[in-house]
C-alpha cells in the first residue's frame, strides 16, 4: 500500500491542528510551519503526479478495508492533476499571505491549512459520503477565511455565502440518502455498477438522486443560476483569500466530471448522460452572465470574480460536450484559468494598497508608486486571462473550440467564446485605463510597496507565462487524463478485484 497518497490530507491536517492548538506560537514560527507544509504538499503533489502518469490507478484503503465496505482514496491521472494545480496556488498564496494579510485575524494559517486539507480531500476521495465530508470541511474553513479581517462587505458576504452552501449541504445529504437506501454503497465505483444494472423503478429514483446532486456541484461550481453569491464573496476576500478560492469553483466541477462520467455516463442505462442536456445551455449562458457582470463592474476585485464565473461557463462547456478532445481542452484550461486569476487577485491588490481609500474602486485615484511594474504586470495578466495570444489562455480556447463538432453546438459555443473574450477585454481595458492611467500626479505617503508580495504575485503570473513553452508535455498528460476517465473498467474492477496498491 502506498501511503503517500493519504499524505495531502494528512500533511494539511497536523500542521493545521499543530497551529491550531499552538496559537500562542510567535508569528514567525507560525508562518515557517504553514509555509514548510505548503511546500511540502507541493512536493508530494509532484511526487503523486509523477506516480499517476504510469497510466496505474492507485487506491488508498483506511485501515485496510477493501472496496466498496472501506474509505477508499484513489489516485488517477486526474485527482494527481487537480493535487498539483492547487499546491501551486496555496504555495503563492500562502507566501503573499505572510508578507502582513495573516494578520488581520486569528489562526490564519491553520485555516488556511485546513481548506487544503478539504480541498485535496475532495479530490482524493473514492466514496460520495467522504466527498461530502471534505466539502464541509473545506466549506467550513472557507467560512472562517472568508471573514478574516473582518468588515461589514464581508460580513455580508460569508451570509449568503454560508446560508447558500448549508443548503446545498442539506440537498447533498438527501441525495446521498437516497442512493444508499436504493444501491447500498456509496463507493463511486460500486455505484456506476449498481446503477448499471438498476431497474427501471430504481433508476428513476436514482436519476432524480443524480439531479440533486447536480444541483449541490453547480452551487459548489458557481454556474447559472446558482452563481450570485460568488462575486460578493471573492470581491470581499483578502487578496491571498480569494487567490486560494480560485480553485474552490473547480471542486464542484471536478465532481461533475468525477461522478457523470463514472457514475452516470454512457453505461448508466435508461439515465445515461443523466447531466448532458442540463450543462450545455447552463454553461452558454454562464458565460455570458458572467462577461455582462465584469462589464458592469465597479471594483477590481468584482471584475475579477466575475471573469472567475466566465472560466467556470467556459469550462462547463467543454464537459458538457462529453467527448475526450473537450473534456482534455477544459482540463488545459482548468490549469490555466485557476493559476492567472489567482495570481491577477494579488496583482490588484498590490494596485490598491498603492491607492489609498480609493482601493480597488474604478475611479481615477492618485499616482502610483511603481506604475510601470504594476501596468506591465496587469496587461499580461488582462490579455491572459481574455484568452489572447501568445499565452496559454488563447490555446485553451483554441482547442475547445477545435473540439467542438460542426454543427449547431458549434454555432453557438464559438461566438459565445470569442464575443465573451472580446468584452472580457473591453472590460479589463476600461478598467486598466482608469486605475492605471487616469491617475492624478501626487503618490500617498500612505501607499504601500512590498517585495515579498510583489515577488508572489510574479511568481504565480510567471507558472502561468511557462504554460505555453511546456503545453507539449502538459496537453499529453492531459490527453492521456481524458482518455482514462472515459475508460471505466479499471475503475470498475476496483471493486470486483479488489482495491490496488
Amino acid at each position: 500500500m502506498n501511503h503517500a497518497l493519504i499524505l495531502p490530507v494528512l500533511l494539511p491536517m497536523f500542521v493545521g491542528s499543530l497551529l491550531l492548538f499552538a496559537a500562542r506560537l510567535p508569528l514567525a514560527q507560525q508562518r515557517m510551519l504553514s509555509v514548510l507544509s505548503t511546500v511540502g504538499l507541493l512536493l508530494v503533489s509532484v511526487w503523486l503526479l509523477r506516480l499517476a502518469d504510469g497510466g496505474q490507478l492507485h487506491s488508498y484503503a483506511l485501515g485496510n478495508w477493501q472496496a466498496p465496505f472501506g474509505i477508499i482514496l484513489l489516485l488517477d491521472r486526474l485527482s494527481a492533476l487537480m493535487l498539483a494545480v492547487t499546491a501551486v496556488l496555496a504555495l503563492f498564496a500562502v507566501l503573499y499571505a505572510v508578507r502582513g494579510d495573516d494578520t488581520r485575524g486569528s489562526n490564519f494559517h491553520a485555516l488556511f491549512q485546513f481548506q487544503l486539507m478539504g480541498i485535496n480531500g475532495a479530490f482524493l476521495t473514492g466514496d460520495l459520503f467522504n466527498l461530502f465530508v471534505f466539502f464541509e470541511i473545506l466549506l467550513i474553513a472557507s467560512y472562517a477565511l472568508l471573514l478574516h479581517g473582518g468588515g461589514a462587505d464581508r460580513v455580508r458576504a460569508g451570509i449568503h455565502y454560508v446560508v447558500l452552501n448549508l443548503l446545498g449541504s442539506s440537498l447533498f445529504l438527501i441525495a446521498v440518502g437516497m442512493m444508499y437506501g436504493i444501491a447500498g454503497t456509496l463507493n463511486m465505483a460500486d455505484l456506476a455498477v449498481k446503477v448499471a444494472a438498476a431497474s427501471d423503478d430504481d433508476a428513476a429514483l436514482l436519476g432524480a438522486a443524480g439531479l440533486l446532486l447536480l444541483v449541490v456541484f453547480g452551487l459548489k461550481a458557481a454556474f447559472l443560476p446558482m452563481y450570485f453569491w460568488l462575486p460578493r464573496a471573492y470581491a470581499a476576500a483578502s487578496a491571498p483569500v480569494a487567490a486560494l478560492f480560485a480553485i474552490m469553483t473547480k471542486v464542484g466541477l471536478y465532481s461533475i466530471m468525477r461522478v457523470y462520467i463514472l457514475i452516470y455516463g454512457e453505461q448508466a442505462g435508461s439515465i445515461a448522460n443523466l447531466a448532458s442536456d442540463w450543462l450545455w445551455p447552463l454553461a452558454l449562458l454562464t458565460v455570458v452572465c458572467g462577461v455582462f457582470g465584469a462589464l458592469a463592474a465597479v471594483t477590481l476585485q468584482g471584475l475579477l470574480a466575475y471573469l472567475v464565473v466566465v472560466s467556470v461557463g467556459t469550462l462547463l462547456a467543454g464537459i458538457a460536450l462529453g467527448t475526450p478532445e473537450a473534456l482534455s481542452a477544459a482540463l488545459f484550461y482548468l490549469v490555466h484559468s485557476t493559476w492567472i486569476t489567482g495570481a491577477l487577485f494579488l496583482i490588484v491588490d498590490l494596485i490598491a494598497r498603492q491607492r489609498g481609500e480609493k482601493g480597488g474602486k474604478l475611479v481615477q485615484g492618485p499616482a502610483l508608486l511603481q506604475p510601470l511594474m504594476l501596468s506591465a504586470l496587469f496587461f499580461i495578466g488582462a490579455i491572459a486571462i481574455a484568452g489572447l495570444p501568445p499565452f496559454s489562455g488563447f490555446l485553451g480556447k483554441l482547442l475547445l473550440l477545435r473540439a467542438v463538432e460542426p454543427g449547431l453546438q458549434a454555432l453557438l459555443l464559438w461566438p459565445v467564446l470569442l464575443l465573451g473574450g472580446l468584452l472580457t477585454l473591453v472590460a479589463l481595458s476600461r478598467a486598466g485605463s482608469t486605475v492605471l492611467w487616469r491617475t492624478g500626479r501626487d503618490v500617498l505617503g500612505c501607499a504601500e510597496r512590498d517585495i515579498g508580495r510583489t515577488s508572489a504575485a510574479i511568481g504565480l503570473l510567471l507558472m502561468v507565462v511557462l504554460l505555453l513553452p511546456f503545453a507539449a508535455p502538459l496537453l499529453n498528460y492531459i490527453d492521456a487524463t481524458a482518455a482514462q476517465l472515459f475508460d471505466l473498467g479499471p475503475y470498475m474492477q476496483l471493486v470486483s478485484a479488489g482495491a490496488p496498491s
